[in-house]
This record gives C-alpha cells, structure tokens and sequence, in this order.
C-alpha cells in the first residue's frame, strides 16, 4: 500500500479581541501552505471553561468563510481551552480552533464569524446573537502545490468505489472491524469503564478493563507521537502494526454510553450531553494525525444500536446537533473519514425502541449538510434480511446515504447480498458503495490464527473476495466475543497476522491486475456455482474458485484471443502460468486446472491480447 506522504502543517494564527474589532487598519494575515495540508488557525477570545456556565461550546459560535476563486466553503470551529490541552489536561483557557485543508492551489480568502447567544451554536442563522472577540477577522492563505505522493481526500463519486481526488484512484478497504471500542484507551484523558470517573480506596481502579495494547508497544518507533511524556505509545504502536501489514482503515465508535463498552465518549462525564473534554479529543485527534500519515481511514460510528434514542430521543434536535457538529469541527478535515451512522441501526428483538426512517434521515441530512469535506456517509446494517431489507428499502435514492456498512450473519450470504444492494441502489439512481464490515456469526466473526478449528479458510473466500468479486469495496474484520482478542477484548493485532496477509492479497490483485472500476459481476459466466467472474466483457475477466478445481468461462460474445494467469490468494505473489498459456473466443472454454493445489482456491486472470 502506497503510505501517504504529505505532511500535516499546523499553522497558529493568534488575533487578539481588540486587533480582530478594534483596529481594522491592521495589515491581514498571510499564510502559506500546501494543497492538502492541514492548516490550523487558532484564535484567542476572552477566558472560559469547559464547565461555564455559559456554555462555550453550545452559546459561542465559531464558523470560517474561506473563499476561493472556484469554491467556498464555511468551516466550523471548536473551543480548545488552553490549545494545547492534550499535554496539559487543561479545562479552562481563550483559545478557540478551525481545521482548514485547502482542496485547491492559489488564494484563499477567510473571514471569521465568531458569535455568542443562546444555543448557537446549533442555529442556521448567520446573524444570530452578537459579535464577540475576534468577529470579522480576516486572511489570506497562500496554497501551493501539493507533495508528488499526495492522494487526496477520499470521496464519494456516484460509483461502486470511492476516489481518491488527487490521485483518481479507486480506494478498496481492507482493515480492523475490532476492537469496536478502539478510543476506550487507558492513556486518554477522562476515559473509564461504566463511566466510573474517579478512583475510590478499596475499589477496583476506574481505569480497569481498558485497553492498552501492550503487545504493540514493540511496534512504536523513535518519532512517532505521543502524550504527556510518553503516553499513547502501545495505541500508536498498533496503528504502525496494522498499516505495516498493507491494511488501510480502522473502524471505531466515538460514543458507546449504554452500549457494549460503556468506555468511549466525547463528552466531559459520562452523563454529560452537552459539553465536550477538550484534552481528551486533542489526544484522539494526535491519533488521528497519525494515522493519515499511515494511510489509514478512520472509520467513525457515531453510535450503537443501543443508544439511538440517548441524543434527543432519536431526533436530530439540540443534543445530536451539537455531537455532530463538535466531530465535524475537529474531524472532518482528514483525508480519509468515513462518517458511519450507527452500529446496527433500527429495529430489532433485542432492542425495540430505535431510531425510525425520518430520523435515521434527519441525522444523515444533518450530517452532510454540516460537514464542509462533504465525507463518506454509510449506515451499519443488521446482519439478516428480516431486519436490514426494511430500512435500506426506505433509504434507497436518497442522496444523502452514499453506502450500507454491511453486516451479514452467513459468510456464504456474503456476495449475493453485496450484488443485491449494489443493484437495488443503481436502479434508483443513486449507487451505493458496498463494504463488508461485519461477519457473524456474532459471537465468532474472524477467528485468531491459532485457533485449531479457525475459520479463516472460509472467510477469505466467501467474505473477502465474496465481497470484492461481486463490487464491493473491501473488508473490516470482526472478531466475535468468544475468541481471545475479541471484539471488546483485541489488545493484540497480531492475532489476526494471516488474515491480513490474505486481505493484502487481495487488495493488491485488483489494485494490481484490474481496471475494477470498469468491471462488472458476471457469475452467468461461469459453469457451477462454486466461483465467482468479475469481468469487463471482451477485455478481461477474473475468475475466483472458492475452493480450487476448473471452471468453464463464456467467451462466446467475443472472437478475440486471451491470456491466462493464475494468482494464489493464499500466498499472493506474482502471477503464475498453468497448463493453458491462451485461450480463444467464440465459445465457452474450460480455463484448466490451477499451476498447484488443485483442491484450494484460486484467481484465474484472463486478459485480451488481440
């Protein structure tokens, strides 16, 4: 996997209240930076505190115009206490924040608006309330070009894959679904188990059950992050494990109150709604600076099945607005995010008070609306049709979900359910993007490698390439609750090590081998109903046989003569030659047996020479 290289450019642009309000002739500010990068501007108001009584982050409005010639977009901003509250836990402090990361080469004009009055915050009229502190600042930024290696901002394009902009490449996911409370880290300030939040002699330490991914310490280097003196490194140490093995996106929860973990949450207790730990998320976002710099999506749910209705009773009103709003502030900036609605989302037995179909779009309408880098927007699935069908059927067409974050019970159920949805949104008129992002059963998912029976045979053929040869755009991995390093418990990546060399495998085939982008699922193609096509009819096409043996293929719509390859995605590799060099149009072929193990499963490549 191409690791990204542009670098992160933080630039502190300090405006005083009086210079911003009272001195208008002071020359304006001129900043530089690079497409891409991003561009911290940091303004000073007058002193609060996390706990004020008016409340900074719901009556003070900080939202930033930056004009270009082309395009322009409003940013909103966020209260930083004292800037720099990941190192010195502070709660107080004038310190306010935007994330700027320009799209565009040239100049960039910015005006401030910075207000204050009751909810705010959450208001859609600019002229509400009254100017305060730095109102009406303004700047220029100098953007040049980005660095030769850039991808850009990954987005969604109207197809089956999203792009990256820079580049134009289609992205394909390959990563971990586990541990799904992967923020309810012991190094994070304000984080704690059940929402115990203070140490009491002769209980158990609040801190407790947390994880700490100690086996990865051994992974941090000499250079990367930290915090408040060497903090974060077994976290960070991961993160380097994962991307080291290819992998490119890591799904977690920024809110589990009520949930399964009970341990990750933006806010300053466990029962607060509406206010928001400063040091806590400026730690979290030191990770996710990191992880752009190893290319890796951050995968961000919003909320569990078991907690839709704690925001506002479900509906999108002041509580959810102000949650969304704070994570697009402080987030939305990087290059790779998916915003993902819920774990789980809607109806079920086990949980039969959740969000309907006009909140569930409310949130997603909120969601696009605010956020100014227009991300990935999906919705998590159940794992059954009695469950999912309902609520995707009502979401179809509607242009703010871009995908289904899927979630299927039967690996087996994998590739038709991917092909069903991928066609039920295309002849809406708005294709959906189709991962698969959680397997069941839901107390296995993916078995660790030492397991004696484990499942990772039938995972990587039915799930993984299921998924990717049906047009689906990768793989997560979930890791059940009754395995060790389960979904709650993962403190070691390493115990998935094969799995994610049979992820890369794959990954690599299609970025490799295949102009994916332009094919098609063609099972028609194929004799059986042991193997999968993939084709981009008269060009090439890619056979996956789940589990080894000879297929015919159906070359009889063309009359021109193709190569044959095969490729192990169980080792990877280069492409190797079988007893069948070519094959000729005109009719269906048998494309022979695989170069070795014939029982196991293999990639047949063919390929139009003339």
């Amino acid at each position: 996997m191409q690791r990204l290289t542009s670098f992160t450019l933080l630039i502190c642009l300090v405006i005083s209240a009086f210079t911003a309000c009272q001195n208008s002739s002071t020359k304006e500010q001129i900043i530089t930076t690079k497409k891409w990068a991003k561009t911290t501007l940091t303004f000073e108001g007058h002193p609060t505190d996390e706990t004020a009584d008016d409340n900074p982050f719901l009556n003070y409005r900080l939202n930033v115009q930056f004009t270009h010639p082309q395009k322009t977009i409003t940013v909103p901003g966020f209260y930083d206490a004292d800037g720099n509250a990941g190192e010195t836990s502070a709660t107080a402090g004038n310190v306010w924040k935007v994330h700027f990361r320009p799209e565009l080469e040239g100049e960039w004009k910015y005006k401030v608006s910075f207000r204050k009055g009751m909810d705010i915050a959450v208001s859609d009229d600019a002229n509400a309330g009254e100017s305060v502190d730095f109102d009406g600042a303004t700047g220029t930024i100098q953007v040049n070009m980005s660095d030769a290696a850039e991808q850009g901002r990954l987005q969604y394009v109207g197809e089956r894959y999203l792009k990256y902009a820079e580049s134009g490449k289609y992205f394909l996911k390959g990563g971990a679904d586990s541990p799904e409370n992967f923020l309810g880290y012991v190094d994070f300030d304000g984080t704690f188990r059940g929402g115990q939040s203070e140490e009491r002699e002769g209980e158990a330490s609040a801190k407790d059950g947390l994880h700490k991914f100690e086996p990865h310490l051994k992974d941090w280097k000499a250079g990367d992050p930290t915090w408040q003196n060497g903090k974060g490194k077994g976290m960070i140490g991961a993160l380097n494990y994962l991307a080291s093995k290819g992998m490119n996106s890591v799904y977690f929860l920024t809110m589990n109150i009520e949930g399964d973990g009970k341990d990750v949450f933006p806010y300053t207790s466990y029962e607060e709604r509406l206010r928001f730990d400063c040091s806590k998320l400026a730690q979290w976002e030191i990770v996710f600076d990191h992880m752009d710099q190893l290319g890796l999506m951050q995968h961000i749910v919003l909320q569990e099945t078991e907690n839709e209705l704690l925001l506002d009773n479900g509906d999108t009103g002041k509580e959810r607005q102000l949650y969304l709003r704070e994570l697009i502030a402080r987030f939305a900036h990087h290059p790779m995010v998916k915003w993902n609605i819920g774990e789980e989302n809607g109806h079920a037995e086990w949980t039969p008070k959740a969000q309907n179909t006009e909140q569930r779009k409310a949130m997603i309408g909120y969601l696009k609306k605010a956020d100014p880098y227009q991300n990935f927007v999906a919705l998590h699935s159940h794992s059954d049709y009695k469950h999912r069908d309902p609520i995707f059927t009502d979401l179809l067409g509607f242009k703010d979900l871009e995908g289904m974050s899927m979630q299927v019970n039967r690996k087996t159920y994998i590739h038709d359910v991917t092909k069903e949805w991928l066609k039920k949104s295309a002849d809406a008129g708005h294709q959906w993007v189709m991962p698969m992002d959680e397997i069941g059963p839901h107390w296995r998912g993916a078995d660790p490698d030492d397991r004696v029976d484990n499942n990772q045979d039938t995972v990587r053929a039915w799930a993984l390439w299921g998924n990717l040869m049906a047009g689906g755009a990768g793989a997560e991995w979930y890791f059940g609750y009754r395995n060790h390093n389960n979904d709650l418990g993962c403190e070691d990546w390493r115990s998935r090590d094969r799995l994610w060399d049979y992820t890369r495998h794959a990954l690599t085939f299609f970025q490799t081998h295949l102009p994916f982008g332009e094919m098609q699922t063609h099972d028609e193609l194929l004799l059986g109903d042991q193997a999968y096509c993939l084709a981009k009819k008269g060009e090439v096409y890619a056979v996956y046989l789940t589990f080894g043996g000879n297929s015919t293929l159906d070359l009889s719509e063309t009359n021109a003569k193709f190569s044959v390859d095969w490729y192990n995605p169980r080792a990877g590799g280069t492409l190797q030659k079988g007893v069948l060099q070519t094959l000729d149009g005109g009719s269906v072929v048998n494309l022979g047996n695989p170069p070795s193990d014939e029982d196991k499963d293999w990639v047949v490549l063919v390929r139009k020479i003339y």
